[in-house]
């Protein structure tokens, strides 16, 4: 089964970090791949910024949308999302986890996994891309926190 394993650093708490992952609106705000939350396709969406277990979320990509459950949320110390796919054009039996510590010199370490089956068609790329993908949208995580104002 193909697999991706990404890490990154941000100087953000991970109470800041864990905050923007628990609320699917702001994916598109800080995920350079990702042109919206499609709300209209998405059920259970936390109302004040914070999705729940089985809250389903529609992110469009270009033309494409995909969605995804929510399957765990844990808290600190070690803050855990884990999620899988509901509708995806590419990937089948996809599940991710981010997981969330304190980094040794303060602010966070994200590392975010996943593995998934690909689908007939375009699905055999997604070895050579979703790696790629995932690792930028740690990134862009990693920074988009680090620039959020304390308190927010």
């Amino acid at each position: 089964m193909p697999s991706y394993h990404v890490t990154a650093s941000s100087t953000a708490s991970p109470d800041t970090v864990w905050s923007l992952l628990v609320d699917g609106r702001s994916w598109p705000r800080w995920a350079s791949g990702l042109d919206e939350l499609v709300e209209d396709r998405s059920t259970g969406l936390g109302p004040d910024g914070h999705d729940d277990v089985g809250t389903v979320r529609a992110f469009r990509s270009g033309r494409t949308v995909a969605s995804e459950r929510v399957t765990e949320l844990s808290g600190p110390p070690t803050f855990r999302l884990a999620y899988q796919d509901v509708v995806n054009a590419a990937l089948r039996d996809y599940r991710a986890v981010v997981a969330l510590t304190p980094g040794s010199g303060g602010g966070t370490d994200i590392d975010w996994h996943g593995t998934w089956r690909a689908r007939p068609g375009a699905g055999w790329l997604m070895p050579f891309l979703l790696p790629g993908i995932m690792q930028r949208m740690a990134d862009d995580l990693a920074a988009y926190a680090a620039a959020v104002p304390p308190g927010r």
